[in-house]
């Protein structure tokens, strides 16, 4: 059984939509977080941060190491 053409090209127009819904929501939550954080002081500001860092860095290397093809 084949999906209905039409089907698929609302669901190809309402995914940017979608997209957008999801990055806005995520933006506001770390907006959010991050004012929290501030709050509590530059202790704890210092230690997210490096956490946050080390998996940015994580994260890139292990994309670069996927990457490469053999």
């Amino acid at each position: 059984m084949t999906p209905n053409p039409r089907a698929d090209a609302l669901m190809e127009m309402l995914f940017p939509l979608w997209q957008l819904v999801i990055g806005v929501v995520v933006a506001l939550v770390l907006v959010v977080a991050t004012i929290r954080l501030a709050r509590r002081g530059p202790s704890r500001m210092g230690t997210v941060l490096l956490i946050t860092g080390g998996a940015i860095v994580g994260i890139t290397v292990f994309g670069i190491l996927t990457a490469r093809t053999p």
